[in-house]
């Protein structure tokens, strides 16, 4: 099984390879992608993580609250799009 992990307040220039490479010293990363905004291309700022199930927790406590490309930046489990509304 997979979980998904959302990453917030990354640097505009973060690319998905970036997230991989730092989510990987704590576990397995299954995908990566920074969300960008459709009309100008530039990321939003977000974008998600999915991990095996058994290495999302250890992630989350890992990864929350450090320094990635000079922000600080959150790790939480994804909510699905229904309930985010």
């Amino acid at each position: 099984m997979a979980r998904t992990l959302y990453v917030g307040n990354l640097p505009w220039a973060t690319k998905a390879e970036d997230l991989a490479d730092a989510f990987s010293a704590h576990g397995e990363v299954l995908s990566s992608r920074v969300i960008t905004d459709r009309e100008s291309g530039r990321s939003r700022g977000f974008g998600f993580v999915e991990v095996r199930d058994e290495d999302a927790d250890t992630m989350i406590a890992a990864m929350n609250g450090t320094e990635l490309n000079g922000r600080i930046i959150t790790v939480n489990e994804a909510k699905a799009r229904d309930e985010q509304r």
